[in-house]
């Protein structure tokens, strides 16, 4: 279908409901609105050519807080917030990629071999994309594509991951009959951001966003990890979800994030292993005065947090299989409180002043009192917490976060239930 024709689609309603279905009704004419300019501005880069639209999702995490890289358990979701393309075939190996606000060169897939110069480029994730893809089996090709993001970049949604998750669905789709796998892509994602891209990230940030609703995710095997994709939906039982950016910057943070592993591997190699997840909490305990002496309590303390949020991952899972909102929400504030005890990633260590995140902890439970839940989001320290808030309550808590850090610091989610997708 061409773009103009697309474009009129939009316009007459004809992708209303596919809409309504990944942003809900009351969000439908500012994202008939958004993707008409995302098609406006397609039209006027690469011309009225036969075009698809694409869609993938930022992600939050609910459970299963700094466990991943212990290869535990983690209870994940896709969101609302994402990212759109309009995306026309090309008939050579060529892909020329744009969004709003900067700049990328054009890539050509017929030389897949890693350039050093593109390392920390959009561009090395692009050619990555491609070379993992080809060496699992799988065709790329060339297209050309315009993209816009709402996944907010350092709010613990994985804008990167979102874009590697689409790029993956683009290329299944347009090369691959749509038969590349939601894991697959996700594990290509990874692959492009390790070895090309340059970063030693984990596979959380990509699973979430391509699986779709809620994913639990345990990565005990860590070739391959096992994924079970939960359809549920808190708005279906009265409760928002609400992100608050507490606007505290994570620069000279590196430290402080780096510290949580290898503590955790500290007390793991004292009992023998690699990983904790290898460990129990009695085999923790019995070993108390040897790690002391070994890692020091704050290590001890982090090892017992991560024995105990695995499991409580677990339970998260089950309460949503079981459609039971109450133990769900009562295990997230458990997790938050062992974040704050025990993990110990709420407060930058020496900052007495300064402490947003504790204290977007304490307004939400003084503004909640004991409804719903709230916790620390994504690595802590700085950054964003998490919430579920009756909707009755949601003025009031959006208000009495806004007073402390400032308008637009929230932002009210939905949890989507499909991942990467191809729309039209």
């Amino acid at each position: 279908m061409k773009i103009s024709a697309l474009k009129e689609l939009v316009q007459s309603g004809g992708l209303d409901e596919k809409l309504i279905e990944l942003y809900g009704e009351e969000a439908l004419a500012s994202q008939k609105e958004r993707y008409l300019k995302v098609l406006t501005k397609g039209q006027e880069l690469f011309g009225d050519e036969d075009a698809c639209l694409f869609s993938a999702p930022g992600r939050t995490e609910v459970g299963g807080n700094h466990t991943d890289h212990q290869l535990g358990r983690v209870l994940a979701a896709s969101l609302n917030l994402d990212v759109i393309a309009v995306v026309s075939l090309r008939s050579d190996k060529v892909v020329r990629y744009a969004s709003e606000g900067f700049t990328v060169e054009p890539v050509d897939l017929s030389d897949l071999s890693i350039r050093e110069k593109e390392i920390n480029t959009t561009e090395a994730l692009i050619r990555g994309t491609a070379a993992g893809l080809e060496k699992l089996g799988y065709r790329s090709g060339g297209f050309d594509c315009y993209a816009e993001s709402d996944v907010i970049p350092g709010g613990g949604m994985s804008s990167s991951a979102a874009f590697e998750v689409l790029l993956g669905t683009i290329m299944s789709e347009l090369f691959n009959d749509g038969k590349v796998s939601a894991e697959t892509i996700a594990k290509n994602g990874q692959y492009a951001e390790n070895v090309y891209f340059g970063k030693p990230c984990g596979l959380l940030d990509q699973m979430a966003c391509s699986v779709g609703s809620f994913a639990a995710i345990d990565f005990a095997d860590k070739e391959n990890p096992v994924v079970e994709k939960i359809d549920f939906n808190p708005a279906d039982y009265g409760y928002k979800l609400i992100l608050t950016d507490v606007r505290a910057s994570h620069a000279e943070l590196s430290g402080e994030y780096g510290a949580v592993p290898a503590e955790m591997k500290c007390v793991a190699k004292v009992l023998g292993y690699e990983v904790l997840s290898e460990t129990n909490e009695a085999e923790l305990t019995a070993n108390v005065g040897k790690i002391r002496e070994a890692c020091g309590d704050r290590a001890f303390l982090r090892a017992y947090h991560f024995v105990k949020e695995t499991e409580r991952a677990k339970l998260q899972a089950e309460a949503l299989k079981n459609k039971d909102i109450d133990t769900f929400l009562n295990l997230i504030k458990e997790s938050g409180h062992s974040s704050y005890m025990y993990l110990q990633n709420i407060n930058v260590p020496g900052a007495i002043k300064d402490q947003p995140v504790a204290l977007a902890l304490a307004l939400s439970d003084s503004v909640l009192a004991g409804k719903g839940a709230y916790r620390v989001h994504g690595g802590g320290f700085a950054g964003t917490i998490q919430a579920f808030v009756p909707e009755a309550d949601t003025e009031k808590y959006i208000g009495t976060m806004e007073n402390a850090f400032g308008k637009g610091c929230c932002y009210v989610l939905r949890v989507r239930n499909c991942g990467g997708i191809r729309i039209i």
